[in-house]
């Protein structure tokens, strides 16, 4: 029997403020009890930036907590609703396995979501079973403690137990919840799901919480919607700047996988790129390449404009301008995207001063990698002259005229800290993560994964790791695949 705990040592301090928005966006209900949660992982180290302590709680009360079998005092858990576009197609969604527990309020007045994801049906669930297994759960707690400690802006892992069930897809496996941490889960979708009711009046209250959440400074502005439209665009330009910075791909930017907040979310078949292939895809649904890693800032533009719509009718009450307005916004990220890119890419190769042939020289590296296809980390090892960065395409003719050229442009003493500031020296490797998760579902060991956890919690320092970590994985001829877990 679920009960609430009063936990009042371990500082939780929860409100609901989301719910005073509208009812249509959320359903109240609890999360299911399970039969034997017991803790897998417990990030202490976000705990504390929470303002909870949690070391101080028995590991039997983390795992009836994390697992939803007592709640936290203060929580009122509901399930939210939203809408997206799924692969382009328009559909009424929702949170079909994960409840929000409350807004978590730290002892420096930040706010945060605390959601835990494979809790049960919800009224959204669409014939779901509102379960969660564990190699999921665990590959999402890695991969967005990855993004976070690479400086990537991302929702966050709060702890992973395993429920004691079983869950079935193909094959009967290990239950889990995974318990996740957002500055907020308000989605593009979320704006889409109002719109699509016509509820305008609860749009303009979703519209004013979102400024007042995210984008304070706003408040005061002549036309809230289109600063709201020009704020959510340039963090999503540095969003996906920055998954490019990496090579990450994440295989399903539907528009309610979209938050307004900028922050990654919903790691299901996402990876980071070993050999650069602008085309790849990792998504085992992809089949067309809508998700690809070059298409991903034409597809976050494309969701963009799924938002301006929601938004036409607060724009202006004339249809005709509020679509120009809309339209001639929505027209400027091209040019705002490419900057920001340049500035990357510029970074990336340590060159701080001003140059008309910079994009030249970009894109013939760029043009360079596409054709031979090197590890894309360790190209830019590779003219930080790491040692394990040596592999036989860094001998290419082509590939060292050209660095004579990149050459004259860093000159100065300075450009390997530029470098090293934003190349990592290791990312989560594919086959890594893998073997990790394969060791933890298969044979209840986490040996491995504790390791990578550890690991990649510095990217950007040479130190001393196993050589595996940082080598480039041998080329196959079977595509690495990501499946969404559900």
């Amino acid at each position: 029997m679920k009960n609430n705990v009063s936990l009042s040592d371990s500082g939780w301090n929860l409100q609901s403020s989301y719910t005073q928005i509208s009812d249509k966006l959320f359903s109240e209900l609890k999360p299911d009890a399970v039969t034997n949660p017991s803790t897998v992982i417990v990030n202490n180290e976000l705990a504390e930036k929470l303002g909870l302590n949690l070391k101080s709680i028995s590991e039997e009360d983390l795992s009836n907590l994390f697992s939803g079998n007592s709640l936290p005092h203060g929580s009122k858990p509901f399930a939210q609703a939203y809408a997206g576009h799924q692969f382009g197609q328009f559909t009424i969604l929702g949170d079909g396995r994960a409840h929000i527990v409350g807004e978590q309020v730290t002892p420096d007045g930040e706010i945060f979501d605390i959601q835990y994801k494979g809790s049960g049906r919800t009224p959204y669930s669409r014939g779901g079973d509102g379960k969660a297994a564990l190699g999921p759960m665990l590959r999402e707690y890695l991969i967005s403690e990855a993004m976070y400690y690479l400086g990537i802006p991302t929702t966050r892992s709060l702890a992973v137990v395993e429920t004691g069930e079983k869950v079935y897809r193909e094959v009967p496996l290990k239950g889990s919840i995974l318990t996740r941490v957002a500055s907020s889960h308000i989605r593009i979708g979320t704006f889409q799901f109002l719109a699509a009711h016509k509820d305008y009046e609860g749009m303009k209250s979703l519209l004013d919480f979102s400024i007042k959440r995210h984008f304070s400074n706003l408040k005061f502005s002549e036309n809230l919607a289109i600063e709201f439209i020009k704020a959510v665009m340039q963090k999503q330009i540095n969003l996906i700047v920055e998954w490019m910075r990496v090579g990450f791909i994440h295989g399903v930017m539907n528009t309610d996988n979209s938050t307004i907040s900028g922050e990654t979310i919903d790691y299901g078949p996402c990876a980071f790129m070993d050999h650069y292939d602008a085309n790849t895809v990792f998504s085992s649904i992809d089949t067309q390449g809508r998700y690809s890693f070059a298409n991903q800032p034409s597809i976050i533009q494309w969701n963009l404009v799924r938002l301006a719509e929601c938004l036409l009718p607060l724009i202006d009450k004339d249809e005709k301008r509020s679509i120009e307005i809309a339209q001639n916004l929505i027209n400027t990220f091209s040019s705002l995207f490419k900057d920001k890119w340049l500035q990357m890419m510029k970074k990336k190769l340590g060159i701080k001063d001003q140059s008309e042939d910079d994009e030249e020289l970009i894109n013939n590296l760029i043009k360079w990698m596409q054709q031979k296809k090197p590890d894309f980390t360790n190209t830019f090892c590779n003219l930080m002259n790491y040692d394990h960065a040596d592999d036989e395409e860094f001998e290419d003719d082509e590939f060292n005229n050209w660095k004579r050229e990149w050459k004259k442009r860093v000159e100065s003493k300075e450009y390997l800290d530029v470098m090293m500031s934003c190349n990592p020296t290791l990312i989560p490797r594919n086959y890594l993560v893998e073997e990790a998760l394969s060791e933890a579902e298969t044979d209840g060991k986490f040996d491995k994964f504790n390791e990578l956890n550890e690991i990649i919690s510095s990217p950007y320092h040479l130190k001393k790791v196993n050589i595996k970590y940082l080598e480039t994985p041998s080329k196959t001829n079977i595509p690495y695949k990501t499946f969404c877990g559900t």
